[in-house]
């Protein structure tokens, strides 16, 4: 009996110390409010939201420590409609994100769906607005955020130099080029500065033809605000090129408030001339660590029958001027 006992004891022991080395963590956004559109051409549009600062959404991630600095790690993240119930990303069950990675001293690996490495630098670097609510950059930059099958590096930080590289498998027989995607980023971070060069090309379904965007961007904190600035050269799958630029700003107000704004610039090199601008200002006030309340407004001025419209982080958007207020909150 004294057996049994023992074997049941060290049985229950090592399953902590075994859990003790793995987690699980369960994760969200819930995000909400009023939207307004204006400048629709089918008349002006008043609408509950979902996902307007920043994606609504039900995530999953975990670790495992494997010893010697090798950790295991995952993602599972669902998109929300909060405002109907229905799920996002086109119904995707995981449609945000979905992969399986191990990382340690050398970098880190993953593979599934992932965020591209030139949509992180656009998101998390260059706006202000973070790819959120009505003046998010994304209404006038080429976006390219996931990327089906992706096969991820990040490097190690050396000196204030890293790398992020990303190929994404087309998965057509006999032509492995037909579908693919390539990606990656070099970054330079030091203090205040941050500067990142990103590349995106993606190949259309015969490997005749890719889009391509090539993007140099920059932040720099000063005592009293936040600078960013960005510079795409872009060309589509019928090879037309453009080019996209953006200023912008993160003020502090007070202890608990931000101010942001920026200026970008589409300049459609075509015989078209389909060029556009847009003005966005914006306003996050933090009620507490997880939730705060915003508002913003931005608006678009196209040209020569330029159809660019405001949206915000999840939605394409319908008109030309677009007005926010919600509340979001992290948990």
């Amino acid at each position: 009996m004294k057996k049994v006992a023992i074997s049941i004891l060290a049985l229950g022991l090592t399953s902590t110390a075994a859990m003790a080395q793995s987690s699980v963590t369960v994760y969200g956004v819930a995000d909400v409010g009023l939207n307004l559109s204006r400048g629709t051409g089918a008349g002006n549009l008043s609408s509950i939201s979902s996902g307007i600062a920043s994606g609504s959404r039900l995530g999953f991630k975990g670790k495992e420590d494997l010893g010697n600095g090798l950790v295991a790690n995952f993602a599972l993240e669902s998109g929300i409609s909060m405002d109907s119930g229905a799920s996002g990303q086109g119904g995707l069950t995981f449609g945000r994100q979905s992969w399986v990675g191990l990382s340690g001293a050398f970098g880190a690996v993953a593979v599934g769906r992932q965020y591209s490495p030139y949509y992180k630098a656009l998101r998390d670097v260059a706006d202000p607005f973070c790819d959120g609510l009505a003046g998010t950059a994304a209404n006038l930059f080429v976006g390219n955020t996931r990327v089906d099958n992706m096969a991820g590096y990040t490097s190690p930080v050396v000196g204030g130099f890293s790398a992020d590289l990303a190929y994404g498998f087309g998965e057509t027989a006999g032509d492995s080029a037909k579908n693919r995607t390539m990606g990656a980023s070099g970054t330079y971070a030091n203090g205040p500065l941050t500067v990142i060069l990103a590349h995106h090309q993606k190949e259309n379904a015969l490997a005749n033809a890719h889009t391509r965007n090539t993007m140099l961007l920059a932040r720099y904190k000063f005592d009293i605000l936040t600078a960013h600035v960005a510079h795409a050269q872009n060309r589509d799958i019928a090879g037309n090129a453009s080019k996209d630029s953006l200023i912008g700003l993160t003020l502090p107000v007070g202890a608990a408030g931000r101010f942001i704004a920026s200026a970008v610039l589409h300049n459609d090199s075509s015989a078209q001339d389909r060029d556009a601008r847009q003005f966005g200002v914006g306003y996050v006030y933090s009620l507490s660590k997880r939730s705060d309340v915003y508002t913003a407004y931005s608006h678009i001025n196209n040209r020569n029958g330029a159809t660019f419209k405001v949206g915000n982080a999840t939605e394409s958007g319908t008109g030309t001027t677009g007005i926010n207020l919600g509340l979001r909150h992290v948990f």
